[in-house]
């Protein structure tokens, strides 16, 4: 599939909170303190049509016994279920907003696409070539046939094949971690020995949070068709065991950033 053909509805999030217009401004504020993801709430009706959206900033200064109805916002920006990913992310961008409601022919809300959603189809559709690459390169190497499956894997077990990595980036998968974004690791998974090749940011960044396990593409590798494999020797000469030999380079910026120098 075509990142053209990538649908809202494959990536929007369902199940959403919502208000109705007569609810109470008091009762909106409880509810956006309990934490609302998007910093406001969609209006609807009895039927689930939207009306509008409500947000913190709509209730500044606003006592508590007001309606909804009279402070929120109305005819929102919407996106559809069938349109692309990439068209929704050109309306989020055109209209600077961070998320968009998802709504049908008959204006009955289905859900909400954000900007987080558009990141995350996207890096959910690089990691297939990741892995296909990978698996070719081993199966080229070893003259063998590779299995890939998908399922969750113990952080804490997980042996490292890149000795160092950097600080900046570190934050970077941090975050994404936090926010649901970042994609599955790529692991080897050789005898009762589970090999990192990528991912390595994301992995610290999870021990970091105390994830205990994540998503990954294992590539089943059979130590009796390959007595030496490779990744292992490169962990092995690195003394890498475990993700707590990975060193963090926090002095020395990504070598992909560049900065411009000052006059003297």
């Amino acid at each position: 599939m075509e990142l053209d053909d990538v649908r809202v509805d494959a990536y929007m999030t369902t199940g959403v909170d919502t208000v109705s217009p007569e609810t109470w401004v008091t009762d909106v504020v409880d509810q956006l303190k309990a934490g609302s993801q998007y910093g406001g709430l969609p209006v609807v009706d009895e039927g689930d049509h939207l009306l509008g959206f409500v947000g913190a900033i709509d209730l500044l200064e606003v006592h508590g016994s007001e309606q909804v109805t009279s402070v929120m916002s109305r005819n929102p920006v919407v996106v559809r279920p069938e349109m692309t990913v990439k068209n929704a992310a050109r309306v989020i961008f055109r209209t600077g907003h961070q998320f968009l409601p998802v709504v049908d022919d008959d204006g009955v809300l289905l859900g909400m696409f954000s900007n987080g959603d558009a990141v995350r189809s996207q890096i959910e559709r690089t990691t297939p070539s990741k892995v296909q690459s990978t698996r070719e390169m081993l199966e080229r190497t070893h003259g063998i046939s590779i299995r890939v499956t998908e399922r969750d894997v113990t952080v804490s077990s997980l042996i490292p094949t890149q000795r160092e990595v950097h600080g900046d980036e570190l934050e970077g998968r941090t975050y994404e971690l936090k926010n649901g974004l970042a994609e599955p690791l790529i692991v080897v998974s050789y005898g009762s020995e589970t090999l990192l090749v990528d991912g390595h940011h994301r992995a610290l960044a999870a021990r970091r949070l105390d994830i205990d396990r994540m998503a990954a593409h294992v590539l089943t590798v059979s130590p009796e068709e390959v007595g030496q494999l490779g990744l292992r020797r490169i962990a092995r000469l690195g003394g890498l065991d475990s993700l707590a030999d990975v060193e963090v380079n926090d002095y020395v910026q990504h070598p992909l950033i560049e900065k411009t120098e000052s006059a003297q």
